[in-house]
């Protein structure tokens, strides 16, 4: 089915989103979305899906002019899309959400369904259990079944917005390959990135947004990375992801830690999530050093982080935050003590979409009065030192990835004295992926511990002192960084070489 949109423009309060935008994705092909945090990439996907009415202009489907009232009027148009985080019920089982969320007419009954979903699944390469708890579903296994229920309720147009983040290598591969299977069989397919040796693989087309305008329209693919870049980022000379993320590493301020200090220590710690458990984990993370959390999605990094932060108790052994002993406590008393928690899920259990950066840093005041000025002019000072494209007044659900990432680090006090981050530059592109790593590197001079996982190995070797990696449960001892290199971290994650049990 071939989308096309004409003139069409979204603003949020004094943010334009969207700035008249005109373009057409032609029916079975892929075709590549690209811009920087906040270039208006979503926003656009999101008035195609029907999340979001336009301010003006018009969107049509196969040549018919449609108004979409919400993406129940798209889904029946023909339009799906899959967010970076998917859209399901993580009480329910694979199956259930299938059921819950496709019309009676597609499914007659639950073996129907079942059997829907396994053919669906088969089809198209994908590793989905029918009975299996979506709460304990990978992100690229809930990325599948949210495929499979959007093609199951007609679905010809499938929009992913930077689906490759947080998943595997393998989930990758068999995504892309499902990708090229639905496209040659007819389908259409807007892909949002940010990365672009993805983009140069998969798509056979790409568009450029940039400030919320197109700066370059149905590009054949091959196009130059530098090109691509350019008019990504408005600059001449715009050198390769890869050499960004190097030269950064390369420029980390050196570490001024209190002698001595240790943020965290565990003591033979025993705790269980799901069907991982991590066991006996001895581990000292001492002030101003940055420890990189490795390994397959599911093997029990998130586990370590919310030790980390008082947002799961163990079951045995003890959690000390300096020379308190806070194992069992609530994570406020871990808030209390200086330790900050930056899930990878943003608007889940970080911040509250409908809500302003203001009112946010307004939540946060202890007094029994709130200052609304004082509130406001935090605010302005987060958005100034962070970058943040917004205003102190906007939803922070109408922020794209990257600005949200900039507000959640913005919101985290600047004297805290840990960090623990899960994913901390999900779905962000390069520029946005630097400023967040040069402000974690400046808390990092300051003295602040800083523990986060990542699913992209160059960042892991690039930006920790040392390396944790999980492997079934298991944990490595901390590797340093100099002896790693992104071969030899893949073969521990996979499992080879794994060293022996013990942790520091």
């Amino acid at each position: 089915m071939e989308v096309a949109v004409h003139n069409l423009s979204k603003s949020f309060g004094t943010l334009r989103a969207n700035d008249r935008l005109t373009l057409r994705f032609e029916a079975g092909k892929i075709h590549g979305v690209l811009g920087e945090n906040g270039a208006g990439k979503s926003t656009l996907m999101k008035l195609i899906a029907g999340f979001l009415r336009p301010d003006e202009g018009f969107i049509r489907f196969d040549g018919r002019a449609t108004a979409l009232r919400g993406p129940g009027d798209a889904l029946r148009a023909g339009v799906g899309m899959i967010h970076q985080d998917p859209l399901d019920v993580p009480a329910f089982t694979a199956l259930e959400n299938l059921l819950c969320a496709t019309p009676r007419s597609a499914i007659g009954s639950r073996a129907e369904g079942r059997r829907l979903l396994v053919d669906l699944a088969g089809q198209l390469g994908f590793t989905v259990e029918p009975e299996a708890p979506v709460a304990r579903m990978s992100i690229g296994q809930r990325q599948q079944l949210e495929i499979i229920r959007l093609l199951a309720c007609g679905a010809r147009v499938l929009i992913l917005d930077e689906p490759t983040t947080g998943i595997t290598a393998e989930q990758t591969r068999a995504l892309f390959t499902a990708l090229r299977q639905l496209a040659a069989a007819g389908n259409t397919v807007l892909f949002v990135s940010h990365k672009l040796d993805e983009v140069a693989a998969l798509c056979d087309t790409v568009c450029v947004l940039r400030a919320g305008r197109l700066v370059g329209e149905q590009m054949a693919m091959p196009v130059p990375q530098a090109v691509l870049l350019g008019m990504m980022f408005d600059t001449p000379a715009v050198e390769a992801p890869g050499a960004a993320i190097e030269r950064s590493a390369a420029e980390r301020p050196a570490a001024r830690p209190a002698a001595g200090e240790v943020v965290w220590r565990l003591e033979g710690v025993t705790a269980r999530e799901g069907a991982v458990t991590l066991r006996n984990l001895n581990l000292e993370v001492p002030a101003g050093r940055v420890v990189g959390l490795a390994g397959l999605d599911g093997s029990g990094q998130q586990i370590l982080l919310r030790l980390l932060a008082g947002r799961l108790r163990p079951d045995a052994g003890r959690v000390m935050v300096g020379s308190s002993d806070l194992t069992g406590a609530s994570s406020r008393a871990y808030r209390a003590a200086g330790i900050e928690y930056l899930p990878a899920d943003r608007l889940a259990e970080g911040m509250i979409g409908p809500l302003s950066l203001s009112d946010h840093f307004a939540l946060q005041q202890t007094g029994r009065l709130v200052d609304r000025r004082r509130a406001e002019r935090e605010a302005r000072e987060a958005i100034a030192a962070y970058d943040i494209k917004a205003t102190p007044l906007t939803p922070i659900s109408a922020l794209s990835g990257g600005n949200q990432q900039r507000a959640l680090l913005a919101l985290a006090p600047p004297r805290c004295r840990g960090l623990a981050c899960e994913q901390p530059t999900r779905g962000l592109d390069v520029a946005s992926a630097r400023t967040i790593w040069h402000s974690l590197l400046a808390r990092r001079a300051d003295g602040c511990a800083i523990v986060f996982a990542s699913a992209d190995l160059d960042e892991l070797i690039a930006y920790s002192d040392e390396v944790l990696v999980f492997f079934a449960g298991r944990i490595s001892p901390p590797l340093p960084r100099e002896e790693l290199s992104v071969a030899r971290l893949g073969e521990l994650i996979g499992g080879v070489g794994f060293p022996e049990p013990g942790n520091a």
